[in-house]
């Protein structure tokens, strides 16, 4: 396996564009299953990212290959509207089965930013209204509509300055309590309409129900529900951007039902088909109906593949009661954070909501965040067998995603590999302290 590779690695930052392949840890690997890679190294790894919350039923789960191997002998590609097939009509149907509220109409494209994209396009197309308010450190793409709402790091927006019909809002700050967090909602909602924009410009509020990328902050049900009852007021959409919440993620189906808040659109993507890619814009058929034949199209998009693999993967979940396994495991996982908390400084606070687990790192003499930490401490994990991911503006939150199937044991083990390596980081802390 090994002679396969050789010369492949050297030539990797001449034949991949480095925005893409150097990104962290960069392990080469030759198979994956379950809650684990196997690397080039012999190595077998314990995997604590999903595929950055993709494989959510696991690594090529027995019923997702079977699906894909079935859908494989009828058909490859079939662009929707040219054609059409069962297994996007199937789909549609399952998802109008779990969608919370009313939304039963979905577009089918190819990834979260594109479903970010669709989103964006019907609230202004049904509205006749140009402006989108988001909020300061949410992550909802790359592409160019859903980079302009984007803001969990500068970087991201760098030469790519968004087109002027956005407005940022603050997203729910953990130091402040519930109360003044609702109240400086509804006052910088206030202040934006009085001074900035009118609302009746707004077309819609595009809000992350728990921040991802940008740190793993979980806000309070009152706070987003405060959000719904302020974009009814003025008669605003709301758009959830559930591409990292959504297939039981947060313990539900999707964040709209834990947080008990119906949104008008959806962005939905990530765990939906376990690793085929496909990307939904969802919302009510009142609203689809709004848009016109040709108004919003794709080639790719509602993959007959993926449609498969998403079959499969909303059936695994049901079948195997990963939902509840998800609120378990999550409840079992923190309480073994918060034990690892209390042996390491370098820990700040720990936030989850089902399996989206963040861990804060800090400096331990300014308290400021340290991503930098974070990134030693992700080495180290990785010599002890165990994947991590990094979010926060600052790199500074150790993400911790496995698959919904993750066991008690799988998480013992990944806690105590974090455990040895945050004794290393320590250790060697020590070390050039007393240098």
């Amino acid at each position: 396996m090994t002679q396969q590779w050789d010369g492949r690695l050297e030539r990797l930052s001449s034949r991949l564009a480095p925005s893409m392949a150097k990104d962290h840890p960069n392990l080469p690997v030759v198979k994956e299953e379950g809650c684990y890679y196997w690397g080039l190294d012999g190595k077998k790894y314990l995997d604590f990212t999903s595929g950055i919350a993709v494989t959510n039923v696991g690594h090529r789960h027995p019923k997702v290959v079977e699906a894909i191997k079935n859908g494989a002998d009828k058909l490859l590609h079939g662009p929707s509207g040219v054609i059409m097939y069962d297994s996007i009509l199937k789909l549609a149907d399952e998802l109008a089965e779990i969608a919370p509220g009313d939304i039963d109409c979905f577009f089918f494209g190819n990834s979260g930013t594109e479903a970010v994209e669709g989103a964006l396009k019907l609230a202004k197309h049904v509205t006749k209204r140009p402006y989108v308010l988001s909020f300061r450190g949410c992550f909802h793409g790359r592409t160019l509509g859903s980079l302009g709402v984007s803001t969990s790091k500068s970087k991201y927006r760098k030469y790519l300055q968004p087109n002027g019909l956005t407005y940022q809002l603050s997203y729910y700050n953990p130091e402040e309590t519930e109360q003044e967090a609702i109240a400086k909602l509804e006052r910088e909602f206030t202040e934006l309409f009085q001074h900035v924009v009118p609302s009746d410009e707004v077309a819609a509020v595009i809000l992350e129900p728990v921040l991802g990328e940008g740190g793993y902050i979980v806000p309070p049900k009152s706070w987003v529900k405060k959000i719904r009852e302020l974009c009814d007021h003025h008669d605003i959409l709301l758009i959830f951007d559930e591409v990292q919440t959504g297939f039981g993620r947060t313990g539900n189906w999707f964040a709209a039902n834990t947080f008990e808040v119906e949104p008008d659109i959806m962005a939905m993507a990530k765990g939906i088909a376990s690793g085929l890619p496909i990307g939904v814009t969802a919302a009510s058929q009142y609203l689809m109906k709004q848009w016109p034949l040709g108004s919003h199209a794709t080639t790719f998009g509602g993959n007959p593949l993926a449609c498969e693999a998403a079959l499969a993967t909303i059936e695994v979940i049901r079948e195997e009661n990963l939902l509840e396994n998800t609120r378990f495991i999550s409840s079992y996982a923190t309480q073994k954070l918060e034990q690892l908390k209390e042996k390491h400084e370098v820990i700040g606070k720990i936030r989850s909501l089902g399996l989206m687990i963040g861990i804060e790192i800090r400096d331990q003499e300014s308290g400021e965040p340290d991503g930098e930490a974070v990134l030693e401490i992700l080495d180290y994990a990785l010599q002890e067998g165990v994947l991590f991911y990094l979010c926060g503006n600052k790199g500074e939150v150790i993400r911790m995603i496995p698959p919904l199937s993750v066991s008690k044991e799988q998480i013992d083990d990944g806690i105590a590999m974090l455990d040895e390596a945050l004794e290393k980081f320590s250790a060697r802390n020590r070390k050039t302290q007393h240098a």
